[in-house]
């Protein structure tokens, strides 16, 4: 019994042990990882590890792993324009290593490579960049300013330092309250030239509209006197019979008109609880009445 136990035990031991060996010499890289090696003979050692397990000899090597996925980062920074305009900006960079230059990465830089080296390119180029423009250009000319810097930047990340960027956006320009000023008093002054602009366009077509209006009306004046030579005052008989029947129709649908015919004697009668104020009196009254 005692001899199985022991058996039993120096079977767990050597498990233990195979187990604890096992576990230093192996490491796992997981999926959008790559490993490097540092050696504590030979240091850096060159190469990159991929995905999958990998072998090290324990306590002589030891694996620094790299999460190689696209990942964003923002930069900000602070520059004068070439007017001598103070903005701050806000880039928005995609990146991620060149799995071949790791080593290199490690080497120089760390684990932390893109903390140390995108925002000294970035601030670099943008202050480069920004200095080129106006401040009215940077807003009018925004496109083509940051097509410009990530040109600029991926060459450079990609040349000297071994990084990828797949896109560099410009998010934001913030100018300073004096040059915000300038702005807002420019387009009320181009909202107050509009304005005057419309005035005079409207008071020039009114003008137009008069002349146009009198020349009619004194086309009509030389035609209506032409006609009048030629008809003499009957035309003018035949306008006020005109104008007569116009107006009686427009006043036939009111209510509270009443017509009378030329030269009569015919009064309107208002009655009034059923009196005649207008009837006439007879020309005797009749003997009071007497007392009983």
């Amino acid at each position: 019994m005692n001899q199985q136990l022991g058996k039993l035990g120096a079977g767990l031991i050597g498990l233990s042990a195979t187990w604890m060996v096992a576990g230093n010499c192996l490491f796992v890289v997981d999926a959008g990882e790559c490993a490097v090696k540092y050696d504590r003979i030979f240091g850096v050692l060159p190469g990159t590890y991929p995905e999958g397990l990998h072998f090290m000899v324990p306590f002589i090597q030891r694996p620094h792993i790299y999460d190689v996925k696209i990942r964003p980062r923002e930069i900000q920074t602070r520059s004068g324009t070439k007017d001598q305009q103070q903005v701050r900006m806000k880039l928005r960079v995609l990146h991620h290593p060149v799995t071949s230059k790791l080593p290199w990465l490690y080497d120089r830089y760390g684990t932390d490579y893109d903390e140390r080296i995108l925002p000294s390119i970035g601030n670099e180029i943008l202050k480069a960049v920004v200095a080129q423009y106006n401040a009215e250009e940077l807003i009018t000319k925004r496109e083509a300013v940051s097509l410009k810097i990530r040109s600029l930047m991926e060459g450079r990340a990609k040349e000297e330092f071994g990084m990828i960027l797949e896109d560099v956006s410009l998010m934001d320009l913030q100018f300073g309250a004096e040059f915000m000023q300038a702005v807002e008093a420019k387009q009320v002054a181009q909202q107050e030239a509009e304005r005057h602009k419309f005035v005079v366009l409207k008071n020039q077509q009114e003008k137009e509209a008069s002349i146009i209006r009198a020349e009619g009306e004194a086309e009509a004046a030389a035609m209506i006197s032409n006609a009048l030579a030629r008809a003499g005052p009957g035309l003018i008989e035949l306008r006020r019979i005109e104008a007569a029947k116009d107006i009686a129709r427009s006043m036939s649908g009111a209510p509270n008109v009443s017509f009378i015919p030329a030269g009569s004697n015919i009064l309107v009668n208002a009655s009034d609880g059923g009196v005649n104020p207008f009837r006439k009196m007879p020309d005797t009254l009749p003997p009071p009445a007497q007392k009983r």
